[in-house]
């Protein structure tokens, strides 16, 4: 199973591949590193001066892998994901695409369940008050009608930074640039099992949009938004709101995604818990029954 995770980010270099290894050289030509590819599970692309060849992009890709592009304030940018590997791609496209709206709407119904009972097991955990939202997730019906994942975060987000001014917001320059590192990798990898399931990235159970290009993507990470905000709220204590990001930031947020999960009884990892939510999600489709399995983190 690939579970590594590599930035480049703070060296120029050359990336190509050699007999199913990934090799990173400096512009002399001097090895830096070489990664097997069957063991990648996404490259993060950070550093100005870096030469990536088609076969390199191409070979992770077809690996399994993905790719992550950051721009020069370390912000993701951009991402290159791997189509086409499930045998019956296109039976499952078929059955995603015809899913009824009371499927969808049951479907969001336990997503929104999970990620607000992750976001009370986290406040319980960092300020020991889980600000009530345990029973709210208890109330949400299918489809969210009420909108208890919006009031959910009017609760959650003051208290997990202990800042009633705190606003999430994508160009925010505060702690709000941590998250949405994190994030952006996190959706990576969640399309990364997305696509490993035979499912398209393209078509959401609930987040819709013109210019949203992987909207189911957006759905399936929600329950799992609280690991990066975990690691953020640490770093933020520990460093301030202002925390650069640096690269032992940086380091801080990729960790998360290599750590092993305690689910069902078992020590798994996170790779492994996105290609069993996936398939179930493929599952539920196929069925017309909602079935989606969602981990307790």
């Amino acid at each position: 199973m690939a579970e590594r995770i590599v930035e480049v980010a703070e060296t120029a270099c050359r990336i190509s591949v050699r007999g199913g290894l990934l090799r990173l050289d400096d512009e002399e030509g001097r090895e830096l590193d070489r990664v097997v590819l069957s063991e990648l599970a996404c490259l993060v692309l950070g550093h100005p001066r870096l030469v990536v060849s088609h076969a390199a992009l191409g070979s992770i890709c077809a690996a399994g892998g993905s790719v992550v592009v950051t721009d020069e304030k370390r912000c993701p940018v951009a991402w290159v994901l791997p189509l086409g590997r499930h045998s019956t791609m296109g039976e499952r496209f078929r059955a995603q695409a015809a899913a009824s709206a009371p499927l969808r709407k049951r479907l969001w119904q336990a997503i929104v369940k999970a990620k607000i009972g992750a976001q009370g097991r986290l406040l319980q955990e960092l300020t020991r008050d889980d600000a009530g939202l345990p029973a709210l997730a208890a109330r949400v019906r299918s489809g969210d009608p009420e909108n208890l994942e919006a009031r959910a975060s009017q609760r959650y987000w003051p208290r997990l930074f202990g800042d009633a001014r705190f606003r999430r917001r994508r160009d925010g320059e505060d702690q709000n640039r941590l998250l949405n590192y994190g994030y952006t990798v996190l959706r990576a990898l969640v399309a990364r099992a997305i696509c490993g399931a035979g499912l398209h990235p393209g078509l959401g159970v609930h987040h819709h949009g013109r210019y949203d290009a992987m909207p189911l993507a957006d759905d399936l990470m929600e329950p799992l938004r609280p690991l990066v905000d975990r690691a953020v709220a640490k770093l933020v204590a520990a460093r301030g709101p202002a925390v650069p990001m640096d690269r032992e930031t940086r380091g801080a947020l990729l960790a998360i995604f290599l750590e092993r999960y305690e689910s069902g009884g078992e020590s798994r990892t996170l790779f492994d818990l996105m290609a069993r939510s996936a398939a179930s999600l493929a599952q539920s489709f196929e069925t017309g029954r909602p079935g989606l399995w969602l981990p307790e983190l």
